[in-house]
């Protein structure tokens, strides 16, 4: 009898737990005249309701693509756990592709470049054709962004220049500007690595905070901001300065400087602190 009320408990926790799903879907874009593909998580009972939801879009970083939150992040298991405990609220998760891993030859990232305008893709098709079909609440308070590496510093700059889009942005092991450690190419091959590289540099986050107003200072107030990076990641320096900077004019932040590298490992455990960072902030 206690064997039979073990397995009945563990197949009860099984169903609770593992709940969502995650499909693959694509969007054929006019602006970069190309099919963009993405990956959705849809939490338990998403098909047998009609109910909209708050909507997370999680980013990837350089050489990743659409797939790799699922398969390397385990996105899905932390977003079953988190919802099941309580901890984060119900939502949806769109993990769009913005890249690919033959970085020299494919176009990669988040900011407009010439044949590659994938911030007016981001925010004029993708948003607004997948909140339809995935029902997505649809406003700031409900809508909010993450993202590892080149994905926090995409995530950083788009709530920077929409504050008026997202509730929150957190920011892991963000490539938040391309001076103090020089990513990628060089400059002696004009490839589509320097392409992306240049784009982090010309989109800096950093220099967006030197350059801010009082009226854009103001706006960034209305976001609620996370900065997470290991304390042995590369990128440390210019996340610290991010830090200093927002503190300088104003803008409340939280800064986690946890013990890590650049890797999954870290960007796994930061999804269980991002999630709900995220679910904290919906409705505000």
């Amino acid at each position: 009898m206690k064997k039979l009320l073990l397995i009945f408990s563990i197949l009860w926790i099984s169903v609770q737990v593992n709940a969502g799903k995650v499909v693959t879907d694509s969007l054929s874009s006019k602006i970069l005249d190309s099919k963009i593909m993405f990956n959705v998580y849809l939490p338990d009972g998403f098909d047998e309701c009609d109910k909209s939801y708050p909507v997370v879009y999680l980013l990837h970083g350089l050489s990743d693509n659409h797939t790799r939150w699922k398969e390397w992040g385990r996105m899905e298991l932390v977003a079953d756990e988190l919802i099941a405990s309580g901890e984060a609220d119900e939502m949806v998760i769109i993990m769009p592709q913005a890249g690919d891993s033959d970085v020299r030859n494919v176009q990669c990232g988040y900011f407009n470049v010439e044949n590659w305008n994938y911030e007016d893709f981001f925010f004029r098709e993708l948003i607004p054709s997948v909140e339809k079909k995935y029902r997505g609440i649809g406003d700031k308070a409900h809508r909010a962004i993450m993202g590892l590496s080149m994905g926090g510093g995409g995530s950083t700059v788009y709530c920077q220049r929409h504050p008026d889009m997202f509730s929150s942005c957190y920011a892991m092991s963000a490539w938040l500007e391309n001076k103090t450690n020089q990513v990628g190419s060089d400059g002696s091959t004009k490839d589509k690595l320097y392409i992306v590289c240049k784009s982090v540099s010309d989109n800096s986050a950093l220099d967006f905070l030197d350059r801010a107003d009082a009226e854009t200072v103001e706006s960034l107030r209305s976001v609620a901001w996370f900065f997470d990076c290991g304390d042995d990641d590369f990128l440390l320096q210019s996340t610290m300065d991010m830090h200093m900077k927002m503190r300088e004019k104003g803008i409340k932040d939280e800064l986690r400087v946890r013990n890590g590298v650049h890797n999954w490992e870290y960007w796994h455990q930061a999804l269980r602190i991002a999630l709900p960072f995220a679910s904290r902030n919906f409705g505000k």
